[in-house]
């Protein structure tokens, strides 16, 4: 099948960037160019010739632009087989024109509902009717007609209908695939705008998630899985998705789990901060007067798991920093942070025996999380929940034993209570000087939990506090505690045994906070 000269196009969009240019060389390629409303107004301005819609099919454009594009003199042109004999008689009996190349883009609806204060009335009217009309009609039909719907397109069209009068099948299947995916992203928004007008309590009565494939994984957790990467269509800036990879090999599955994590975070603290993740789970953490300090006293936390780590840090990685990453002896497999100096850069990729193959990521500014959702796959379904993510008040936390902690005390137990929620459940921290000493991960018993932060720990763990994503059941852990060497201990609370956890804390001299909240994290 050969590929029809591209002899008409039909423009019709909403985002005109780089519209004129693109349509000058249209026109220079003797495409003539229709156009309809706000768009041929437009390129008249810009000096470009360009038919009205509604002068070809005689029929105006009416209920304030609602109507103008859906018309068989429109979607003839489109829809038509240039190979089948009774389709192109049947343009020639009704004075049909055919198009060859649509160019659309649809009204802003994403951007009308995320406005403050959007009402419902604006939302609808910028749902766009006659736009995926077009840009579906076209797509069925990309044997025959080319697509284009966002303005990254424009440059390899105008240079193939420019060198050759028309376009490769090739492009138009690819440009077809495209274009089917921009109106399902649409009708997702605009179905999920319309669940959020019948939730129950937060929760919509339907869900769509629009995601577009990013990425194809070496493999998954393990090799024999395959795997991908997908990113949401309105992502925000800071995030592992968008981020832009300055060196090293390609980001695995793993890597992407445990570079997320890692950013959580840092992200949360206003200090200079470092996490050190070794399967998912902080095998250090700390902050410090400088990106560097925090950094060397993260790697400090558990040095022997922080070997083969990915690292996350809330700065721009300076060369301090970078000379604490690249010492003989330690080997990381990614770094995530806001950006890296040219300094830096230069000291990760030449020094370190790694410097080939380490990972590293630039998000930009962090601030807070601005994920409100998380969601995860079970056999038949998805759970959906809010992130854990907001701050817990100290106005809502209660000493609740009759020594007081100390200020300095204090520090740490806020410290360690931040570092704990990104820890497995059952949880457990051991933290001094605002640095993880030790955590006890995703064990089947908080006793057990306890015995490996401790064990973590060593011998730094006297005078050091300790913190339990949720509450203890038995007094067993904290008399474990106070014999190695705690001084003070921070947990949710909630315990029907509470009393006499608190009489053991009594007993042993141990303050203990409850917050009031917990923070399993499975």
């Amino acid at each position: 099948m050969s590929s029809p000269p591209v002899k008409r196009a039909l423009i019709s969009v909403s985002d005109k960037l780089g519209l004129a240019g693109f349509v000058r060389g249209l026109v220079q390629a003797g495409v003539e160019i229709y156009s309809t409303g706000g768009t041929r107004a437009h390129l008249e301005s810009e000096g470009i010739p360009v038919v009205d819609v509604a002068a070809y099919t005689g029929f105006p454009e009416m209920m304030d632009g609602r109507l103008k594009t859906l018309h068989p003199l429109v979607h003839g042109g489109i829809l038509c087989r240039h190979d089948n004999p009774s389709d192109m008689q049947a343009l020639g009996e009704h004075g049909i024109k055919t198009f060859e190349l649509v160019v659309v883009n649809l009204y802003p609806f994403q951007q009308t509902v995320a406005r403050e204060g959007v009402t419902e009335e604006e939302a609808i009217e910028n749902i766009d009717i006659g736009g995926p009309t077009m840009v579906r009609a076209a797509a069925k039909n990309h044997a025959f007609t080319t697509i284009a719907t966002n303005p990254g397109q424009y440059s390899e069209i105008l240079q193939q209908i420019a060198a050759d009068g028309c376009t490769t099948l090739e492009l138009r299947k690819r440009l077809a695939g495209e274009a089917f995916d921009h109106t399902a992203k649409y009708d997702t928004a605009i179905a999920a705008y319309f669940a959020g007008l019948r939730t129950e309590g937060s929760f919509p009565g339907h869900l769509s998630i629009g995601l577009s494939r990013k990425a194809v994984l070496r493999y998954g957790e393990n090799p024999h899985q395959q795997a991908a990467l997908y990113a949401k269509a309105e992502s925000p800036a800071a995030n592992l998705v968008s981020a832009i990879q300055l060196n090293g090999k390609e980001l695995s599955y793993n890597n992407l789990l445990d570079l997320d994590s890692a950013l959580g975070i840092v992200r949360g603290f206003s200090e200079p901060a470092a996490s050190v993740m070794k399967h998912n789970n902080p095998c250090g953490a700390a902050v410090g007067d400088t990106l560097a300090e925090a950094l060397a006293k993260g790697m400090e936390g558990d040095p022997l798991s922080a070997y083969g780590s990915v690292i996350g840090l809330n700065r721009v990685v300076d060369a301090d920093t970078a000379e604490v990453l690249a010492k003989p002896g330690l080997f990381v497999e990614a770094v995530v942070a806001p950006d890296f100096t040219d300094e830096a850069l230069e000291i990760l990729k030449t020094k370190p025996k790694w410097k080939a193959n380490v990972r590293l990521m630039k998000v930009g500014n962090l601030g807070a999380s601005p994920e409100r959702w998380v969601f995860r796959c079970i056999e038949g379904g998805v759970l959906m929940q809010e992130a854990d993510v907001a701050a817990d008040p100290e106005a809502d936390w209660t000493v609740v034993t009759e020594t007081q902690p100390a200020e300095a005390q204090m520090a740490d137990l806020r410290f360690a209570w931040d570092i704990v929620r990104f820890v497995k459940s059952n949880a457990i921290a051991v933290c001094k000087d605002r640095m993880l000493l030790g955590a006890g991960a995703g064990q089947m018993s908080r006793v057990d939990s306890v015995e490996i932060a401790i064990s973590k720990a060593g011998d730094r763990v006297k005078g050091a506090v300790l913190s339990s994503d949720a509450f203890f059941p038995f007094p067993d852990s904290i008399e474990r505690c106070a014999q190695a060497g705690i001084t003070a201990v921070i947990q949710p609370g909630g315990s029907k045994r509470d009393p006499e956890v608190i009489e053991a804390c009594n007993k042993l001299g141990v303050p203990m906070i409850f917050t009031g909240r917990r923070h399993f994290k499975h």
